[in-house]
């Protein structure tokens, strides 16, 4: 057996079969058709992947299991005639073709139709026959068909498509008012006028495009008097341009964010000098101008508490490590950016007389096991001896692993390791039923003690289940940090308002993204659902540059080249834009059909702690629709990478203030 045909048979055992589709005929169809065959070049490696992977002209393969899962909505007999709407690589046209007598694909972009034409050729394929053309229209010439599918997403049912099914005809298409709320329906004709329809729930596609489903970008532009303007013009025509950070009018932007509580500043990526400082620059604003007190960031609660004693110019407890961000990637915030805003924040907290007025620097993150074990129980020993013995004895069976909590993860997969739970759970329940007591003392150094306990025991949890298939340990992490943040909010009092620093993959809404489809959440979705426009979403992007990442997980900091966007991605449409620096606003947009044309799903890259150019398309790009994840985005067209900090950056200041260098 091959190393594909091992993968597909894999595939047919854990993204099918396991998912409870058990129709043999549309098993063994799929079985015979090799995927590999239908991915670019560059993306065979990924063929057999439970997810949709992308194949140029902004289109996609379908899931696996998505197009085993129309395949079989469609009850195909061996003697059918077969439509197929949107070709693209051929791949599901191939797998119905096993089954049905003859299938007829319509493909709208001509060169997808002409090089699924020559595959499905190549293939030994003789009863597909492939159109370039509007396939909301369908094949008139080739109808009645017993079934059609759609592999595209419309806004309601063509009525063109009906019209070609024979009686007891079934086609199953996904409808839907956008890109988000979209059903997969299986309609059936009855007779020449009655059709049955049934929902067979959620999915998400590109859209379909066409005279009997959504407008394109060129009827769009003719309708609304901009037929002349590329999309790069409208965006030109859409945005703010600046020259540079320093001199950027924010009075704009600051306007459309208007009253709102929260507002989350992204970061494509964490290595890029430019996101940090038009971030520090956005919050500056908000503190001074809007009355913000809180900057929420994604690092770990003790580490950002090394910063917060900084900019209040108290004193960390001794006790605790004295070298703040030391754990991997050390760059993403102990850089020049960081630590530049950090001595204005401790500039502004002198000038500010009311504590509560202050600005504080939180942690929202939970990789920090060993630092908040250590300040927790440095905690107790202070207020209650009793209590911090009895919190190390349940603690100690983490301790082993504390450094490296991955291990940990792994080890807990024997019944040994189980009890830990148990332990660091009832630890914090200790501290909240002792609450009043321990905040009468400090409510300061009570909250974070506890959010430090909370830490714990949702570290625990979350690196146990990252080796256990039915949990989500994206989901834990980014619920843990939600919660973290509605934590500080109510410590911080009802009026309080906060700015929150973090990845796109944390802050663009995760229900505009392909993440949603793995059923993931993120901060963003979180926060919306919670605050709904009170809560304002700020992309950023770039096209080229340097940024400073690692090539693996725990490797050394390196300066890397950030490849031109890809062809079929937002980040190349920005590219293409007659200027150089931009804020587009998106929830308020300056011209409507802007927003609309940005609306379609394409590629969006995301470079995180580590970057690997080789194999950038299918290690950082990913579907999302821009309008629905953001309420404005910021574009740098070329970025350069941050400055990690060193002792000759911080000459001339204390050691251990900030960063302990």
């Amino acid at each position: 057996m091959s190393q594909f045909e091992y993968l597909r048979k894999q595939m047919i055992d854990t993204q099918l079969s396991a998912r409870g589709l058990h129709d043999e005929t549309v098993l063994n169809a799929v079985t015979a058709v090799p995927r590999e065959d239908f991915v670019p070049t560059e993306l065979v490696e990924f063929a057999y992947n439970d997810s949709p992977l992308p194949i140029g002209a902004s289109q996609t393969i379908s899931q696996p299991y998505i197009v085993a899962l129309m395949t079989a909505a469609l009850n195909l007999q061996t003697g059918d005639r077969v439509l197929e709407i949107g070709t693209g690589s051929g791949y599901a046209a191939a797998v119905l073709a096993e089954i049905a007598a003859e299938v007829y694909t319509v493909e709208r972009n001509k060169i997808l139709a002409d090089s699924a034409r020559n595959r499905l050729a190549d293939l030994g394929y003789k009863n597909i026959q492939v159109l370039h053309g509007d396939g909301t229209l369908g094949w008139p010439n080739h109808a009645p068909f017993n079934a059609i599918i759609v592999a595209a997403g419309g806004p309601e049912v063509p009525e063109t498509l009906k019209q070609q099914l024979a009686i007891g005809g079934r086609l199953v298409i996904p409808v839907g008012t956008s890109l988000q709320t979209q059903k997969l329906l299986r309609v059936r004709r009855i007779t020449e006028q009655e059709y049955i329809e049934e929902d067979m729930g959620s999915v998400r596609f590109v859209p379909l495009i066409g005279a009997a489903g959504w407008e394109d970008e060129t009827a769009t532009a003719v309708a609304t008097g901009n037929s002349e303007a590329s999309l790069p013009e409208l965006i030109f025509k859409s945005s703010e341009h600046f020259a540079s950070i320093d001199h950027v009018n924010l009075d704009k932007l600051l306007a459309r964010i208007g009253d709102s509580r929260l507002v989350l500043l992204d970061e494509a990526s964490h290595g890029t000098a430019e996101f940090y400082e038009m971030r520090a620059r956005i919050t500056r604003e908000l503190i001074e101008k809007k009355g913000f007190t809180i900057v929420a960031v994604e690092a770990d609660w003790p580490d950002a508490a090394h910063l917060d004693h900084y900019i209040h110019d108290t004193a960390p407890d001794p006790m605790l490590e004295s070298t703040p961000f030391s754990r991997f990637p050390t760059w993403m915030w102990s850089n020049t950016s960081v630590l530049e805003f950090i001595d204005w924040l401790r500039a502004h907290n002198e000038k500010v007389r009311s504590t509560e007025n202050k600005v504080g620097f939180y942690g929202l993150d939970l990789y920090s096991l060993s630092s908040s074990i250590e300040a927790v129980l440095s905690y107790l020993d202070t207020v209650d001896p009793e209590t911090a013995e009895v919190a190390r004895v349940r603690y100690g069976c983490l301790t082993p692993w504390a450094n490296d909590p991955a291990l940990y993860g792994r080890m807990t997969r024997t019944k040994e390791y189980r009890a830990c739970e148990a332990g660091v759970l009832a630890t914090l329940q200790d501290l909240m039923k002792k609450r009043l007591d321990y905040s009468i003392a400090n409510c300061k150094q009570f909250f974070d003690a506890k959010q430090n306990a909370r830490l714990i025991a949702n570290a625990e949890r979350y690196y146990r289940t990252l080796y256990y298939a039915e949990n989500n340990s994206w989901n834990q992490r980014d619920r843990h940090m939600f919660e973290t943040l509605q934590s500080v909010m109510k410590f911080r009092g009802p009026q309080s308002k906060a700015v929150i620093w973090a990845h796109n993959s944390h802050i663009g809404d995760a229900r505009a993204t392909e993440m949603s489809a793995r059923g993931e959440f993120n901060v963003g979705e979180l926060v919306r659902k919670q605050y709904g426009d009170a809560a304002y979403i700020i992309g950023f992007g770039t096209d080229h540059g340097t940024v400073a990442a690692a090539s693996e997980w725990g490797g050394p900091m390196e300066i890397k080249q950030v490849q031109p966007a890809h062809i079929d991605s937002y980040e190349r449409i920005f590219h293409d834009v007659n200027t150089d620096n931009f804020l587009l606003p998106l929830r308020y947009p300056l011209q409507e059909i802007t927003r609309q044309k940005l609306l379609q799903e394409r590629l969006q890259r995301a470079i995180g702690v580590i970057y690997r150019p080789e194999a950038e398309l299918q290690s950082h790009y990913f579907y999302a629709s821009l309008p629905h994840q953001f309420d404005e985005y910021i574009w740098f067209d070329e970025t350069r990478a941050v400055e990690p900090v060193t002792r000759k950056t911080t000459k001339g200041t204390l050691d251990t203030f900030p960063f302990g260098v």
